[in-house]
């Protein structure tokens, strides 16, 4: 499952570098105002997968500026990312008891 979170994370990071560039160099046609309407809706999304992660995480992980841009850029694989190493903090202290 890391590895799918990694290339997920890229995958994620290229289309942001994407619509990005579209907005310094916008591309002709009606791609530039679909990438311009799709990085819309992503940067709605993404606060709203930035808030969930806020509710799920911030009682059991302490988190800070950089955990919460991560949830921001990276979306879904971030909050997999973040319940993995929760899931992997809980059995270690289970393992310990």
């Amino acid at each position: 499952m890391n590895m799918s979170i990694i290339f997920g994370k890229l995958v994620t990071a290229c289309a942001w570098l994407l619509m990005l560039f579209n907005l310094l160099h916008p591309f002709d046609g009606n791609i530039a105002i679909i990438l311009n309407i799709l990085l819309g809706v992503t940067a709605i999304m993404h606060c709203l997968q930035t808030l969930i992660f806020h509710t799920l995480f911030s009682q059991a992980l302490p988190l800070r500026r950089r955990d919460y841009i991560n949830a921001f850029v990276f979306g879904v694989f971030a909050l997999l990312d973040y319940r993995q190493r929760l899931l992997q903090r809980s059995a270690d202290a289970s393992r310990k008891r």
